[in-house]
């Protein structure tokens, strides 16, 4: 069994995050609930090495001209926003979505929206079938960011909001409204 303590200060995030959030959608709801039970269980519920499932976090990287940056994942080779696995040293969940977006955009200055946008729980393989119960937030980059393909990714690439490539991750295309509405709050629009 894993050291949770390092878990405790992520756990808490989560809690007050998901308990004070309006979701976006009554999916989006529903699916919050559901990670609000999930994170019942306590810290363990950070970790990838909880069976039943484990909270992520992930962005939806946008420029300033409202393009999207999607990553060409290369497990399950869909394009996707970028996040992954909380670890022990993110404190927020805010905070490791922009370290995974950061890891793997190669993008320096990514600032996040510190409220969600989405979230979604799907099936991955991770521990030999489990749940990612994903966070999701709106990151946006710096005019001109420069991003640069990690490990993970087979490639990236901007993409206009009302072309998103093909094949996609599964719920992928729903965190494109909310994310437009953050960037145009953010332009003063």
């Amino acid at each position: 069994m894993p050291d949770l303590n390092p878990y405790t200060e992520l756990h808490a995030d989560a809690v007050a995050t998901l308990s004070r959030w309006t979701a976006t959608s009554p999916a989006a709801g529903a699916a919050r609930d559901r990670t609000l039970a999930l994170l019942a269980d306590g810290p363990v519920a950070m970790s990838r090495t909880h069976r039943a499932g484990h909270v992520t976090a992930s962005a939806l990287v946008l420029d300033p001209d409202g393009r999207v940056l999607l990553c060409l994942h290369g497990k399950i080779r869909r394009w996707m926003q970028l996040g992954g696995h909380c670890e022990p040293a993110d404190r927020t969940l805010v905070a490791a979505a922009l370290r995974e977006a950061t890891e793997e955009s190669g993008i320096t200055g990514l600032t996040v929206e510190p409220e969600p946008i989405d979230v979604d729980i799907h099936q991955v393989a991770c521990q030999g079938g489990s749940f990612h119960y994903d966070v999701r937030y709106a990151a946006l980059a710096p005019a001109g960011a420069v991003e640069r393909v990690s490990a993970e990714s087979e490639a990236l690439g901007w993409f206009p909001p009302d072309r998103l490539p093909e094949p996609l991750a599964h719920a992928t295309a729903q965190l494109v409204p909310p994310a437009l509405a953050v960037l145009a709050r953010h332009a003063g629009g």
